[in-house]
């Protein structure tokens, strides 16, 4: 089943098993959920991969092919996945993102998308921005961002929607993400409102929406506590407090390893990342947006994504949150203690996804579609 609510994309309806490991299966429903890749190839791709090196290899394969038939969108994805999981100290990362961005403009090219260099600390953050398809009828800014692995590229099917509907659309990787990460050199800062402020004030804007997806959730809310030009808020797939996914036991142990076996933690983390699973993934992935070389030194600056840091208190703005029923990333059991925190908003909405919807995952992938839908029925609704 397919949903298509967009002239230009058709978001497939369904969380499909492309990979026994959920490391690899959410990554391939990720770009086939935002309406990039096909169904049949990602079924063999997920019968071909079985660690990091096969994983690079065979979406590599299938980028050439795809532009060997001049399938330029997929060409680039396929491009991107390869990038995903190739390490900071691999050679050909640069590479592979330098053909998928090349890729994807090119495939875009006649499609009305605007890049903009905005002004920030020494450098500049990387900014899309696609104008209202009438903009006679121009409904409003939403500005939108995505979190820990994200490029703002990989949203353009959901900001090609929003400007359908009638909405300015400004995309961005803030630090640490993207272009603004990999081209400028600026690293992770959790203090959202600061990159929030300098593209607010740049366009000149002073009633927008904000939409931040997956850990881009936290920050968007970090945001909105403040920056009052942010009028409504939108976070997707976050938590209040990252500390807080573990469980009790984990927490406790973190807290003794990190604070009285610093060194040893350090040595893991390396041999995690070396022998290549998710966690050792996720670790270096962290040292490459924040810039900092040391595991636990770039694991404790990442901790202040917390409650106290969050400042949720300060969030008086209209508030949707959505939430994954069996998000694997983010435990259910954090909702609930999200939507108490937020008590000052001026109103609260939030919605929790299902399997019978089919968006019971990470910031709805198995039905995107659905989501783009409650976000912007949502905006109009305020």
């Amino acid at each position: 089943m397919k949903q298509k609510i967009s002239n230009k994309f058709t978001f497939p309806v369904g969380y499909t098993k492309f990979h026994k490991k959920q490391l690899f299966n959410f990554q391939l429903n990720r770009w086939y959920s935002m309406g990039y890749l096909p169904y049949e190839e990602l079924q063999t791709l997920g019968r071909r991969v079985s660690d990091f090196k096969t994983w690079k290899i065979e979406t590599k394969k299938l980028a050439e092919i795809a532009l060997t038939h001049k399938k330029l969108v997929e060409a680039a994805f396929y491009f991107r996945a390869a990038e995903f999981y190739s390490l900071p100290e691999d050679d050909e990362k640069d590479i592979l993102y330098e053909n998928f961005s090349e890729l994807f403009y090119k495939a875009f090219e006649n499609e009305n998308i605007e890049i903009h260099k905005v002004p920030y600390i020494d450098s500049f953050l990387h900014i899309l921005r696609i104008p209202p398809t009438d903009n006679e009828k121009n409904k409003g800014t939403i500005l939108l961002h995505g979190g820990f692995d994200s490029f703002i590229e990989e949203f353009y099917s959901m900001m090609k929607c929003f400007s359908e509907y009638g909405y300015e659309m400004i995309g961005f990787d803030g630090p640490g993400q993207g272009a603004t990460l990999k081209n400028n050199g600026i690293a992770f800062d959790y203090q959202w409102e600061k990159p929030i402020k300098a593209i607010l004030d740049y366009f000149q804007l002073e009633d927008v929406t904000l939409i931040g997806l997956s850990m881009g959730g936290w920050l968007c809310l970090r945001a909105a506590a403040f920056e009052k030009r942010i009028k409504r808020v939108i976070a997707s797939g976050h938590v209040y407090d990252y500390y807080k996914i573990p469980p009790l036991i984990a927490q406790w142990l973190m807290n003794i390893f990190n604070n009285k076996f610093k060194n040893y933690s350090n040595s893991v983390a390396l041999k995690q990342i070396k022998k290549g699973g998710m966690e050792g993934w996720k670790m270096s992935n962290l040292m490459y947006m924040t810039k900092i070389d040391v595991p636990m030194s770039a694991f404790d600056y990442a901790m202040q994504m917390n409650e106290k840091n969050l400042h949720s208190e300060l969030v008086n703005q209209d508030v949707l949150i959505l939430t994954g029923r069996n998000d694997h990333f983010i435990p259910y059991k954090l909702h609930d203690k999200q939507i108490k925190l937020l008590s000052n908003a001026k109103s609260l909405t939030d919605r929790v996804f299902t399997k019978h919807e089919h968006a019971q995952n990470h910031c709805q992938i198995g039905n995107f579609g659905l989501a783009i839908e409650t976000m912007q029925k949502w905006i109009e609704e305020q």
